[in-house]
């Protein structure tokens, strides 16, 4: 089941954890939680949320940490590694699936936050109206190529890193952007609790209001712990594949999920405090990144320096979110088609790349093209966040649940007994009894009612 002992692997315990936590933060943090939370009841709503995370979302990602070390392989080689002679290597399939369908929409968006990175240099954000912001934002995404340029500079960044290995890439790199994500939250939510009436954004997010409490919030919350934490598509059972023997699986998947969650509430302290010291509602959703915060921007002191703090935050978070969504492609067709990491990289990246180019045209000269009344882009995000992702999770904890043996699980997770793991009879019984339940309800409402976003 091994493989060479030449196969790269983390050097150390921070650099496991930096790697993890930046698969695991990434736009969903910045620009997802905080609309959500909006929706849903401020602190009501963080307060479930932090409920599922723990409940669920570490159980959960030990059950995928342990799934990659075992295996020692990519996702598809782990499956059959761990179940030769069974069908479960069709579960690694879908991760990969999932991974190669959310890079291509993914690295559009990490396109979108360079080309911001430019304005704020350059043209900045002062004096312009919300329209004129809105207008701004909808030329960009129709221009016939200039979305497309800054998605393949995206993709280039994202390769280079993934081509250099685990210790000397992904890691290194991750060990650099991921304390640099977290110095940028906190210049910006310092900046951003000082401006005027800033107490009423921190009391909507920390306060609960359990009036908006809804069945739908409980499921908002589950979705958004299961998505935020990178569960299902692959990634945490690749990067598990990467781990030493020696390593703590529940300590590291409780450290990954605490500092996921950290920034998601600094991304919050960085978004309310703004948008009630402007008057601006807290519900307004996706746009608020592109549009309603370039025009707080446009109003205080030092506004494009802040806004180019805050693009370069949002491309960091979904740099460190893209190259361990690569790094699922690119073993995959390294270990299984037994090509250099090289060619890997470069079959992997510019296959994306082309599918990432018609999610890209899908705001402008492929507009008209729709998939179900959907257009390109988002098309390919219903399906991997309503589809691969949710039916990925619940054959995950179905197979660690059901199929594994209990004993080869406890033997993985204590490191053969070396550590205690005295949670692992309630951890086996969420991941055997409430995980699929859980993940098996956001797959249906999202099905039949649309993305839990």
């Amino acid at each position: 089941m091994s493989v060479s002992s030449n196969r790269d692997s983390f050097g150390s315990k921070f650099g496991i954890i930096a790697a993890a936590a930046g698969s695991a933060v990434g736009l969903g943090n910045i620009w997802r939680f905080p609309y959500l939370t909006g929706q849903n009841g401020g602190g009501a709503f963080l307060l479930i949320y932090l409920f599922f995370v723990f409940l669920m979302g570490v159980p959960v990602m030990i059950s995928e940490f342990s799934i990659g070390r075992r295996g020692q392989r990519n996702v598809f080689g782990s499956f059959k590694a761990i179940a030769p002679g069974t069908p479960w290597y069709f579960v690694g399939i879908l991760g990969v699936m999932a991974a190669f369908v959310i890079l291509s929409f993914y690295s559009a968006v990490g396109g979108w936050t360079l080309e911001y990175i430019l304005k704020s240099v350059t043209i900045g954000f002062g004096n312009q109206t919300t329209n004129q912001l809105s207008d701004a934002f909808s030329n960009f995404l129709v221009h016939p190529f200039r979305p497309i340029i800054w998605q393949l500079v995206f993709m280039v960044l994202t390769a280079f890193i993934v081509f250099r290995g685990i210790k000397n890439g992904i890691e290194k790199y991750n060990k650099f952007l991921m304390p640099l994500l977290v110095l940028f939250l906190i210049i910006l939510g310092v900046r951003s609790i000082t401006l005027p009436n800033a107490e009423k954004g921190l009391t909507f997010f920390f306060k609960p209001d359990f009036s908006k409490v809804t069945i739908k919030t409980f499921l908002f919350a589950m979705g958004q712990a299961f998505f935020s934490l990178s569960l299902g598509m692959g990634t945490l059972i690749t990067y598990g594949s990467y781990f030493r023997k020696s390593d703590n699986l529940g300590k590291t998947a409780l450290n990954v999920s605490i500092a996921d969650t950290l920034i998601a509430i600094l991304a919050g302290v960085v978004i309310f405090p703004a948008v009630f010291s402007f008057n601006i509602e807290p519900t307004v959703g996706p746009s608020l990144v592109f549009i309603t915060l370039p025009e707080i921007f446009s109003h205080i002191p030092f506004g494009n320096f802040f806004g180019l703090i805050f693009f370069i935050l949002l491309a960091v978070a979904a740099l460190t979110s893209t190259i361990s969504v690569l790094e699922v492609v690119v073993a995959y067709f390294s270990e299984e088609l037994n090509i250099s990491r090289l060619k890997a990289t470069v079959l992997a990246s510019v296959s994306i790349s082309v599918l990432g180019i018609f999610a890209s045209l899908s705001f402008g000269p492929l507009s008209d093209f729709t998939i179900l009344g959907k257009n390109i882009f988002d098309s390919l995000d219903f399906l991997a966040s309503n589809i691969l992702l949710p039916v990925g999770g619940l054959l995950i904890v179905i197979f660690v649940g059901w199929y594994l043996n209990k004993s080869t699980l406890f033997n993985e997770i204590s490191n053969g007994g070396e550590l205690r793991a005295g949670y692992f009879p309630v951890y086996r019984f969420i991941v055997r009894f409430i995980a699929p339940f859980a993940i098996a309800a956001i797959f249906i409402y999202s099905i039949f009612y649309g993305s839990l976003g």
